[in-house]
């Protein structure tokens, strides 16, 4: 028989499992609170830490509220789309926010002088970017279309989904009748969504090219439900539309800024968009960009704060990996009539250094007739960060007069916040959390650096 324990649940860690004690162990527990006592069912024994189950919840936190989603559990067999949504939407921020405080705390010895107040929105339907797995369950001779179980590759029995908008939710079973009438149900692995201004757009992953009638099949369900169906027969360069008409239909909408992003079903975006709206507002907001300031945004993508820094500032400079998204970001800098106040570039950020900092100041120079000189800069690196721009930043003569950096991963952002400070001589004036993924524990934040007085 399994072991089961009772313990007291002293905090959460950053994927959402409570964290207590045991016989000198660090015991780790899917579904548990803060404050709560547990009885849990061990799962994992390691020498130092163990994994467990909630069972019961013997005394039960004031947080803690019932699941909106059928789906939503800490048992075999559920999604494991999220795991928060037993605690409530306030306590998620105020987690998310300690947590924030902690990391920056624990890793980096750096405190913000003030706390940003969280960038809050809507709680449930939120999704606008999902990557739904698909499959076809021989012994129960059924489809199966959805996110993945909880801890385990198979894919979750769905019938709805509260975090995607209601549109998409319902799309659920009619999808599942879908795949499994075609002649390639077990070649389809993952459907793409995509939600745009006007347009839900589709990309069915396929191993095999679909036949004529499911060709037809395929169509016919984009007529039915107002969708636009794509397929992907290989890497990301193959997506096309089975429509040849609807090539250039998803667009993001910046209205406080006049901006539209158009962009591939593929291209990375932000899954909220009115989450995504109020932070690009926000962050222009705390970098304060004046009209005859140069600003240089770092890890630019499509430009989704590029262009809107544009019409604020004199010029921006967006700097971007991936020479798919520069070319993108630069044909929607002139649809929006503003290519005469940006330069983008393909680069790799993960080598920056001093002398390339000092080739774009050169650039810059060029360009402008006048002494190369940088302003202010915005980051807003993936998960991996940005070590080598925050280097390059601690030791350069440029005089900045802020940097705002936009995080998707605390622990990354308490170590490049760490460069700032102790070697690149900042100080952190503002933190706060972006609530960019409600029901779950991942952490999206804003910071303001500035130099000393």
């Amino acid at each position: 028989m399994t072991d089961c324990f009772e313990v007291e649940i002293e905090s959460l860690n950053l994927d959402g499992r409570g964290i207590a004690h045991r016989d000198g162990k660090t015991v780790f527990i899917d579904g548990a609170l803060p404050g709560e006592r547990i009885r849990y069912q061990l799962e994992k024994s390691k020498p130092c830490y163990e994994v467990g189950r909630s069972l019961t919840v013997l005394r039960p936190s004031s947080d803690r509220v019932t699941p909106h989603c059928a789906h939503f559990g800490f048992v075999q067999g559920t999604c494991g789309g999220c795991s928060l949504q037993h605690l409530s939407a306030k306590a998620q921020l105020a987690l998310k926010q300690r947590a924030l405080e902690d990391t920056l705390w624990q890793m980096a010895r750096v405190r913000p002088q003030r706390m940003l107040a969280p960038i809050d929105g809507p709680t449930w339907g939120y999704r606008h970017r999902a990557r739904l797995s698909a499959r076809y369950v021989q012994r129960k001779q059924s489809m199966l279309v959805g996110f993945r179980e909880r801890a385990r590759s198979f894919v979750a029995d769905m019938q709805s989904c509260a975090i995607l908008p209601d549109r998409i939710s319902n799309l659920l079973m009619p999808l599942r009748k879908l795949i499994a009438g075609l002649s390639i149900r077990d070649r389809v692995p993952q459907i793409e969504v995509a939600i745009g201004v006007q347009t839900v757009v589709l990309v069915l992953r396929v191993l095999d090219p679909p036949n004529m009638d499911d060709c037809e099949a395929l169509l016919q369900f984009g007529r039915t439900y107002q969708i636009s169906m794509w397929l992907q027969p290989g890497g990301p360069d193959t997506v096309a539309p089975m429509n040849s008409e609807e090539s250039d239909i998803l667009s993001l909408e910046l209205s406080e800024f006049g901006v539209i992003l158009p962009f591939s079903p593929t291209d990375f975006t932000q899954i909220n968009h009115q989450i995504n709206t109020a932070l690009v507002g926000h962050a222009i907001e705390l970098l304060k960009p004046k009209a005859d300031d140069v600003i240089v945004d770092f890890f630019c993508g499509l430009g989704n704060f590029t262009l809107p820094l544009a019409t604020r500032a004199r010029c921006v400079i967006g700097l971007e990996g991936s020479d798919a998204l520069v070319a993108r970001a630069e044909l929607a800098a002139h649809k929006n009539n503003l290519n005469h106040k940006t330069i983008f570039t393909a680069c790799d950020l993960f080598k920056w250094s001093q002398e390339a900092w000092k080739a774009l100041l050169q650039t810059i120079s060029d360009l402008d007739g006048r002494p190369g000189r940088i302003d202010r800069v915005l980051i807003d690196p993936p998960r991996a960060g940005a070590l080598a721009v925050v280097e390059a930043l601690a030791t350069t003569t440029t005089p900045l007069q802020k940097v705002v950096y936009v995080s998707c991963n605390p622990a990354t952002l308490a170590r490049d916040a760490a460069v700032l400070v102790h070697k690149g001589g900042l100080r952190l004036c503002a933190a706060g959390v972006v609530n960019m993924f409600p029901h779950t524990a991942h952490v999206e934040s804003i910071a303001v650096f500035e130099p000393e007085a």
